[in-house]
């Protein structure tokens, strides 16, 4: 029977030493399998992770031990060192392409077709965006017997073109929390873009008070009528 999350998710902990072993298997093949150090450095990387965590040793030791017995990873023999490698494909039963759309996004969080085509360049290059949707699809409608979906897609957010995509080998996703936090997180600007904004009003202010001051010594009226927002006459 396929690995079914419905029945036993995945930790936050086990899903990023899963995806990590995933990871550097195709990234630095030569440090692979892993041991637990180098393992633990590649979970708490602070880029190309969300969320960013800072595993212990015990944590790490303690998710790979799970994982084991999950039959979703295992230790390699034959060396001093002891290391570890994964077995996700065979483990959840899903195909090459499957396994990287489901890896990028237990180590990045949701993303959309698009992003998750541009990051697994260094995994997998998917011909098109519709290769990677067509797999998502399979991936949302996989059937009981084969373990259940392990993709759900996510209400479109706020101000977004695309619909972002999310693993469920933790578990059912809250949507609407995901969706809530997306949306307070468009609706408030960054400090670096409120500045930059504060900082073009002035200058417009700045212009347009020189404008004034012209069309006085000239003797004609400025014309100051606002502009349409774009797309509208």
């Amino acid at each position: 029977m396929p690995f079914d999350p419905a029945t036993r998710p995945l930790t936050p902990h086990e899903a990023r030493v899963l995806a990590t072993l995933m990871e550097k298997a195709r990234t630095v093949p030569d440090s692979y399998p892993m041991s637990l150090n180098g393992l633990l450095t590649g979970c708490n990387q602070k880029t190309s992770r969300d969320p960013v965590m800072n595993l212990s040793d015990a944590e790490a030791q303690e998710a790979l031990d799970s994982l084991k017995l999950l039959t979703l990873a295992f230790e390699s023999s034959g060396n001093r060192t002891t290391r570890w490698e994964h077995n996700f494909q065979r483990g959840v039963g899903v195909p090459e392409q499957s396994a990287v759309l489901l890896g990028l996004l237990m180590l990045r969080g949701p993303q959309t077709a698009g992003e998750l085509r541009i990051n697994s360049e260094r995994w997998y290059r998917f011909a098109d965006i519709s290769s990677v949707e067509g797999f998502l699809d399979e991936l949302q409608e996989r059937s009981a017997e084969k373990g259940g979906p392990l993709v759900v897609q996510l209400p479109r957010a706020p101000g977004a073109r695309e619909q972002r995509w999310a693993h469920l080998m933790c578990g059912p996703v809250d949507t609407t929390a995901i969706h809530a936090a997306t949306g307070s997180t468009a609706a408030a600007p960054s400090p670096a873009l409120q500045a930059r904004v504060d900082a073009l009003e002035t200058e417009v202010a700045t212009l347009r008070n020189t404008v004034q001051r012209l069309c006085t010594e000239l003797g004609i009226s400025p014309d100051f009528s606002p502009m349409s927002p774009p797309g509208q006459e």
